[in-house]
């Protein structure tokens, strides 16, 4: 009340925490075979080797690019995290082929919502591989980011990632 009546922002959410948004093996970025990911050229992050062609919102938030080819989405969480989930390494050469969307740009989602599906074995067959970055693009506004030690993670329930985003 007393920042309403100064004209005073309310504080916002500066604390996020993204779950994994497939099931499958945890690999850190570092160890992803590209160097645009490896060497967190869009940011800081996390990989899945996915068990299954499933991915699910990691956070509550919006999203905010769906590439044409279905191969990578971007959220934004309410708190102000940007996230790209970036399904398998060279797949925008499928040009769509194995993916399907669940959502479209500007839809509000929830934490474990279901977001596109797509088929590993085409993958497999077709891309130089699976394994899934889950990068932070705004990593430059990070205070801090703590990654958790898991070997395998659970679409929507497993917590891969907390940070606090530094205050504006």
């Amino acid at each position: 009340m007393f920042k309403k009546l100064f004209g005073l922002q309310e504080e916002k959410q500066t604390e996020d925490t993204l779950l994994s948004p497939l099931t499958g093996k945890v690999v850190a970025i570092e160890e992803v075979p590209d160097p645009t990911f490896a060497q967190k050229m869009m940011g800081d992050g996390i990989a899945i080797e996915p068990t299954e062609g499933v991915v699910v919102s990691p956070v509550d938030g919006e999203i905010v690019q769906f590439f044409h080819t279905k191969h990578a989405i971007g959220i934004k969480s309410n708190a102000g995290t940007e996230i790209l989930i970036h399904v398998g390494l060279e797949t925008v050469n499928m040009k769509g082929e194995g993916f399907e969307g669940h959502v479209e740009v500007g839809d509000k989602v929830s934490a474990g919502q279901k977001l596109l599906t797509f088929d590993l074995d085409l993958i497999k067959e077709r891309a130089a591989s699976t394994i899934t970055p889950v990068v932070i693009t705004n990593s430059d506004q990070i205070e801090t980011l703590n990654k958790r030690a898991a070997d395998e993670a659970v679409k929507g329930e497993t917590a891969l990632l907390s940070l606090e985003l530094k205050k504006v």
